[in-house]
């Protein structure tokens, strides 16, 4: 295939693994896009991961972060982002997960308002993925896609007025991919992600009344999305059609970027649709910046983080406020809760909880809420529905009753809860089993009845490294140490060969996703992503 590509396209690896009808995907047309990308672009995105790093060394050395003053003049500002198409106006529930046939199938027919389609935290980045997944986008929009499971069942779609609006999620600045090279370096896998899908579907979306979506995730500043938005002028330029009609959703989802909503959305402002509010990854880049920050930044079990603690209520009220302000959608976090067929009183208990914090979500404010179920979507929807009634959204509710100050977004220090040895113990339990998973390609994972995705590794192994690094002291008495994390992965990865049996654990990837556990929770230098040495285990 190489061969036949001209110089000025980017290139397939000659290692790359065949997938099925790829040709379809990867055609000489799409890869020259994908190399003017690369080649405008490539540097720019470069120069910002070093001002990443350069950041993190200012948060070590003041150990604090505030409101950007020299940005001052676009807070006090008065500009407001575009008005938001017909097909992202009313956003009250949104379902997520990665981009395989069936749940293709399964989100676009879930009664969910948009499907955030997920070439990132929810997909593990196989070659066979990324390539598939953009088939899959391409059949659901020319309607040819179908499912059958070796039971026998069938799944196909519904009438085009009911499906969700699709808005795609490349991956983050700091993943490249192997596969697709460019002069002989490896093309971000953003590009590939986002330069696959518009350069294929743009022009298909527009027709079906819609447009080319996005979700911008792991933004760490205003310059990060001043460079999406510089894409997103060129690219709608090379195809011809109008300015402004891609429309993009950034995740608040890095405590920097927090700092920045009101800026990230002015550079966004002919192309922006909303922030949304997350959590693990938000917890993720608390202990990233902060790791050397002190016993006030150390952060309690994830669990006991909930998004009613003060410094995660001044966080998305700061976001709603901001969204409302500039006429742009707030999108709450995530219900992650996996139905179980077999226990009704489980299902009963977590309906519940995730009735009260979609209650909440709309409550506050907030104009959509995020579920990773379909058995979720009617409970999300009654939260908004009772809320919204018949109006798309909230935004004319202002909340000029919020102020938020840089203390509160890092009063991290405010919860009562600490550290425990349980917490540990399922940071390890979790963190191995996702990693296996998604050494094995799967992103979205099933785990103690939650949908787990990359960033609950992320935090996994954070609060891990955190905690040795804080010399915390649990509720026991035992000490965070390697050698006490050691005991437990190793009685963990006993646990789980115990369970699933000698075969299945030799067939797994069970030994490489306990050591990589390790490497990155027990390593002197943090590693900043997870996903970059995983990306090198990843068939």
């Amino acid at each position: 295939m190489s061969a036949a590509v001209p110089s000025s396209a980017a290139v397939v690896a000659d290692d790359a693994p065949p997938v099925p009808r790829a040709e379809e995907v990867l055609t000489q047309q799409a890869l020259t896009f994908i190399a003017e990308l690369h080649r405008r672009f490539a540097p720019r995105r470069a120069e910002l991961l070093a001002l990443r790093k350069e950041r993190r060394t200012e948060i070590a050395r003041t150990g604090t972060l505030d409101f950007l003053a020299d940005t001052a003049h676009v807070r006090a500002g008065d500009w407001q982002v575009a008005p938001a198409p017909a097909a992202l106006n009313d956003r009250r529930v949104e379902i997520t997960g990665p981009t395989d046939r069936k749940m293709t199938i399964n989100a676009l027919n879930s009664g969910a308002k948009v499907w955030l389609a997920d070439f990132e935290d929810a997909s593990a980045p196989t070659w066979e993925n990324v390539v598939s997944g953009q088939v899959n986008l391409i059949d659901a929009y020319e309607r040819r896609i179908d499912f059958s499971t070796e039971q026998g069942k069938s799944y196909a779609l519904k009438d085009e007025a009911e499906l969700a609006t699709v808005v795609m999620r490349p991956r983050g600045w700091h993943l490249a991919e192997r596969h697709l090279t460019v002069d002989g370096e490896a093309v971000p896998g953003a590009f590939v992600d986002f330069g696959l899908y518009f350069f294929h579907n743009a022009t298909r979306l527009i027709a079906k009344g819609k447009g080319p979506y996005f979700y911008l995730p792991k933004t760490e500043s205003h310059l990060e999305a001043r460079l999406w938005n510089e894409i997103f002028v060129f690219s709608q330029e090379y195809v011809g059609i109008p300015q402004g009609t891609v429309r993009a959703t950034v995740l608040i989802e890095t405590i920097t970027a927090a700092f920045e909503m009101e800026e990230i959305l002015y550079e966004l402002r002919d192309h922006a649709a909303g922030l949304n509010a997350g959590r693990w990854d938000y917890l993720f880049s608390i202990v990233k910046n902060f790791r050397d920050g002190g016993e006030k930044f150390v952060l309690p079990d994830r669990n006991a983080v909930t998004m009613t603690a003060p410094f995660m209520r001044a966080y998305t009220e700061l976001l709603v406020r901001t969204c409302h302000k500039r006429g742009a959608h707030a999108i709450g976090g995530m219900a992650a809760f996996i139905p179980s067929r077999r226990d009704a009183e489980v299902n009963k208990v977590a309906f519940e909880k995730v009735k009260a914090d979609k209650d909440r979500e709309a409550g506050d404010g907030f104009d959509g809420s995020w579920v990773a179920h379909p058995d979720l979507v009617p409970i999300a929807r009654a939260s908004f529905d009772a809320v919204l009634g018949d109006r798309p959204n909230q935004k004319d509710r202002l909340r000029e009753d919020v102020h938020v100050t840089a203390d509160q977004l890092l009063a991290i220090d405010s919860l009562d809860a600490k550290p425990t040895y349980d917490g540990l113990v399922s940071a390890v339990q979790v963190g191995t089993r996702y990693i296996e998973a998604w050494l094995r390609g799967l992103g979205a994972v099933a785990i103690f009845n939650l949908m787990e995705d990359a960033a609950t590794a992320e935090i996994s192994r954070s609060q891990i490294w955190q905690w040795i690094n804080a010399g915390v002291v649990f509720e026991n008495g035992e000490k965070a140490t390697h050698d006490l994390v050691q005991r437990v992965a190793a009685q963990e990865l006993a646990a789980i060969r115990a369970e699933v049996g000698d075969e299945a654990f030799t067939a797994g990837k069970w030994t490489e996703a306990h050591d990589l556990l390790l490497r990155t929770a027990l390593d002197e230098e943090y590693v900043d992503f997870l996903t970059l040495p995983a990306y090198e285990l990843l068939g």
